[in-house]
């Protein structure tokens, strides 16, 4: 199994965790200090050994931020986790507070006083973050500084037992998959530099160096990433800055026709032997020796950029203000533009876009034989959260395809469906039980496509509230399967779609309506988004979810989800614009059950029956006779 079900550890110490913090703060000479869930790339997804919020406050959450004062602490989340963090941390403790409305710099604002120093660790925050805080911050008179030193204030006090960064081998991913071959993408990427005058950029994202080398690695979970640094000329080899002990003789041939790697052999294995080439210690694992090699590489190689008269991109909304603060300075100079691996890896090329479809198709009928599974049990027979998860990723293994799942299942009965992001355990296990909703949201990584889908399903007789409620979901859900929308069109424009149907009876959902998916890279991908904070373009061959939905809190969750793709522009009949639209890619019945037909209009009727008309179409060839039969009657048309 890809997913196990323990519950966190019990956070006995978290009080003394967090008070010894607060003995380094005070020998800093903080007033407070930021603790983030993200990791020194900046990802949702973080190794082990970055978990520094959850290890101090207990939150598991994908994205999060502390500020521990010196009387007082607070953990920001999103609309997603407002229900859940209050139930991970200690209340005595932590403030859990919701952004927005809520700001970091009222938060300190209030706590703290004119002079007072906020600390924060700049491998772990972008240089877009630092900038609006500290701008936020001046007014009233506090400052942002860089906390001096090698090592982290957390990871001083985690100590030993803080896990060793990862080692997860590196593999090629294949033409037949990626489409382009790598040096095609760097030819294309350096002649954007040209184009711009820019000397060279430096990539952070695992995942835009995972693509534009065309390698996957497993240093995080559910994202098949190996977590590096890439430095990309505009002329000449790129540098590529990895642990060597995650290449192997494929991969190691692969790379090595296409970048230098860094630390070279020799230093990578001096420094491994004796402990004394970067004054790391001997008693240092290796694991962690080559990882400090690998910075001090990266670092020295900063240094000579920073020394001559070259122009160097960086991001600000994704590199960490290290970069900035490492080549502020000197000679070179910080060019201040999106990283350029992010569009053309959202634009999903003819071989990924093949293998997208081919992947849902796959997936749609392991889903497809899940649901069919589920409603063969007895409503309230006994079926529980855990048992319905792994039956689910089992019928997914028996694809003989699956790699891994894109992310932990969310599967979450009753009023554990309203927490957006649920992730059961053990504890928390709960039955499926008559009467009350069941969400299931889950996905895949296949060599040819990520998936993620989410289908809300009745269990036993449902209350006309949920009918009502997850009909006017679907109206959303149909409006942004069916938008026709102009070249230029962001993401920010098409939310409100989603929402219409639901404002107009007083709802609303606190999360966003899309996010970008990879092609077997992350199951989360920018720049791309349906979102009040979509604002980026969205493209023809771009991957991005519907899923719009609604919570109620201590009852139940409905959220509906497919994944779309963007389509070329194309002519209307008696139009002036070409327009482009969405071609929905998952392919898995909607429960019938819980459609109000008379809350639909004649079109989005007609947009459900051909909906459900191709999902038959398509994945019923996929399935046994019983399975097979359940589909036909579950994509009947409404009223048949």
């Amino acid at each position: 199994m890809f997913q196990t079900y323990d519950p966190p550890a019990a956070r006995q110490n978290g009080a003394e965790r967090v008070a010894l913090l607060r003995q380094l703060m005070v020998k800093a000479g903080l007033a407070a200090l930021l603790v983030p869930r993200a990791d020194e790339h900046q990802g949702e997804y973080v190794p082990a050994s970055a978990e520094r919020l959850k290890w101090l406050s207990g939150f598991s959450g994908s994205a999060g931020l502390a500020v521990i004062g010196r009387t007082a602490a607070a953990l920001f989340v999103d609309g997603r986790y407002v229900v859940q963090a209050p139930g991970q941390v200690d209340a005595r403790i932590f403030e859990v507070l919701q952004v927005p409305p809520a700001k970091l710099e009222d938060w300190l604002g209030r706590q703290l006083k004119a002079s007072d120093v906020v600390g924060f660790d700049p491998r772990l925050h972008t240089q877009a973050m630092i900038e609006d805080l500290t701008k936020g911050l001046r007014l009233r008179g506090i400052e942002l500084a860089a906390v001096r030193g090698k090592a982290n204030l957390v990871d001083q006090i985690w100590g030993a037992a803080r896990p060793d960064p990862p080692l997860g081998p590196i593999a090629v991913h294949p033409m037949r998959y990626a489409g382009k071959a790598a040096e095609q993408k760097i030819a294309e990427l350096q002649a954007s530099l040209r184009k711009e005058g820019e000397d060279a950029v430096v990539l952070t994202l695992p995942d835009c160096i995972a693509w534009l080398f065309n390698i996957r690695g497993c240093d995080v979970a559910h994202n098949p990433v190996a977590l590096a640094y890439a430095i990309v000329p505009a002329s000449g080899k790129p540098e590529l800055f990895v642990d060597r002990g995650k290449l192997g003789g494929e991969a190691g041939a692969h790379l090595a026709k296409l970048a230098r790697i860094l630390p070279d052999a020799k230093r990578a294995k001096f420094g491994a032997r004796t402990g004394t080439s970067t004054g790391i210690s001997t008693g240092t694992s290796q694991a962690r020796r080559s990882d400090m090699e690998v910075r001090q590489a990266l670092e020295d190689r900063l240094r000579a950029l920073k020394a001559a008269p070259k122009r160097i991109r960086l991001d600000p909304a994704t590199a960490s203000s290290w970069f900035f603060r490492k080549l502020k300075g000197g000679k070179a100079r910080i060019v201040r533009g999106a990283d350029p691996c992010l569009v053309p890896k959202a634009r999903k090329n003819a071989v990924e876009v093949k293998g997208a479809r081919a992947a849902h198709k796959r997936d749609g009928a392991a889903v497809v034989r899940f649901l069919a599974w589920l409603d063969r049990q007895a409503p309230g027979g006994g079926l529980d959260e855990i048992a319905a998860s792994r039956r689910l990723e089992e019928l997914r293994t028996e694809t003989q395809a699956l790699k891994e799942i894109s992310f932990d299942t969310i599967s979450g009965a009753g009023p554990n469906g309203a927490i957006v992001h649920y992730r059961v355990t053990t504890a928390t296990n709960r039955k499926l039980r008559s009467g009350e909703l069941y969400l299931v949201d889950s996905g895949a990584q296949y060599l040819d496509g990520t998936t993620d889908i989410t289908r809300t399903v009745a269990i036993g007789e449902p209350t006309r509230e949920m009918r009502e409620r997850f009909t006017l979901v679907l109206k959303g859900h149909i409006a942004i399967a069916t938008a026709r929308f102009p070249k230029g069109t962001r993401g920010i424009d098409l939310d409100p779609f989603a929402r219409r149907a639901l404002w107009e009876a007083g709802l609303d959902f606190d999360h966003g309506t899309g996010h970008g998916i990879g092609s077997y890279l992350s199951v989360h991908e920018g720049p791309q988004s349906i979102s009040r904070r979509g604002m980026s373009v969205l493209e023809p061959g771009m991957i991005i979810s519907n899923e719009p939905g609604y919570y109620k809190e201590g009852a139940y969750g409905i959220r509906i989800e497919n994944l779309v793709l963007v389509t070329e522009p194309g002519k209307v009949a008696g139009g002036e614009r070409e327009v482009m639209g969405f071609e929905t890619l998952t392919l898995a019945p909607i429960d019938r059950r819980l459609v109000l037909p008379e809350r639909l209009s004649a079109p989005e009727l007609c947009w459900l029956a051909a909906y459900h008309a191709r999902v038959r179409e398509i994945i019923g060839p996929e399935l046994g006779f019983a399975d097979r039969t359940w589909l036909e009657a579950a994509t009947a048309p409404i009223g048949v």
